[in-house]
């Protein structure tokens, strides 16, 4: 499917648009994508009043990184990504939760502490986006714990 600038994100990892040469100062945190040619991915936040946040996002970056960096209302990320609240807490959309998968054991104590919690619950800062996550959407709930 092509979006309005011609650009096909359900190609090959191979044919993707690459991000921009940046200097290091420029990558994004954690610092763990030290190529500055890095492959992007399709994120779509949904935030609670339905506005669509559709973002290219480099692969190796959390879903929580990219709300905070894009401004997604409803997203709070106190502890900064440390799975150490549960102020990141999305929905995971059907479509893609067998593809996300599960919670880790110590995700699933702090989602204990999020509010409206539902099967597809996840904390976005334990989604790591990838190949296999391109095109994944999320929903952002009401209102965080």
């Amino acid at each position: 499917m092509l979006t309005g600038d011609g650009f096909c994100w359900k190609q090959p990892p191979e044919n993707r648009r690459r991000a921009p040469s940046l200097p290091s100062s420029h990558l994004p945190e954690p610092g763990n994508l030290q190529d500055p040619e890095v492959i992007m991915s399709k994120l779509t936040i949904v935030a609670f009043d339905g506005t669509r946040h559709e973002l290219d996002v480099a692969n190796g970056s959390t879903v929580m990184e990219n709300a905070v960096r894009n401004s997604v209302p409803g997203i709070e990320a106190e502890c900064g990504g440390a799975c150490a609240c549960a102020t990141c807490h999305v929905y995971v959309d059907d479509a893609w939760s067998a593809v996300v998968g599960p919670p880790e054991a110590m995700e699933e104590d702090m989602l204990d502490f999020a509010y409206d919690v539902r099967p597809t619950s996840r904390l976005s800062c334990q989604i790591k986006m990838s190949d296999a996550l391109d095109g994944l959407v999320v929903h952002v709930p009401e209102r965080q714990a």
